[in-house]
């Protein structure tokens, strides 16, 4: 394992040949990028999202490519006001070609989860990132080593199956 910046994580998705895998399964996030815009969503403000481009264009260029961009989000319901607001703005990533399901947190109780979200490159690199409790991420590791590489997969995979299309997902 290895300790890596916020830079170095973004490098991969430059990098990555086949497929990028992301599993989320907090249901609060506080990123100093994204605070300031669900305070916005919280207070009614209008958002006109132009801070989202960069990872749009990561995106479509991704999937331009040929390459796929899975994200698998675990969620307790009923959902919080971190996730009401993902989930509004959450057509627009797979308008730009991200595939995104949702995850009822009960349905997950059989699967053997990693302890921490992750990125998964090509079954290649594994990149967790580690949360305070206030949501800000405080590290990120990156793996290579086999097993790890495995378990991720694995529970991405059995994630992903229980899950339920972003356009199909309605929040209890």
């Amino acid at each position: 394992m290895e300790l890596i910046t916020g830079e170095a994580r973004r490098e991969f998705f430059s990098t990555f040949r086949r497929e990028a895998l992301h599993l989320e399964m907090r249901d609060t996030y506080g990123t100093q990028a994204e605070q300031p815009y669900l305070k916005k969503w919280v207070t009614g403000e209008r958002d006109d999202r132009e801070w989202l481009r960069p990872w749009f264009e990561t995106v479509r260029s991704a999937v331009q490519a040929g390459k796929t961009i899975r994200r698998a989000r675990i969620v307790s319901e009923p959902i919080t006001d971190y996730q009401r607001w993902v989930l509004s703005d959450s057509h627009l990533f797979t308008e730009a070609g991200e595939q995104i399901v949702w995850v009822p947190r009960r349905l997950v109780s059989g699967v053997a989860l990693p302890g921490n979200d992750f990125w998964l490159f090509d079954e290649a690199a594994a990149i967790f990132s580690v949360f305070a409790g206030n949501g800000e991420v405080v590290e990120r590791q990156l793996w290579k080593e086999p097993d790890v590489l495995r378990l991720c997969k694995t529970a991405f995979e059995s994630v992903w199956r229980l899950g339920i299309h972003d356009h199909e997902y309605k929040p209890v």
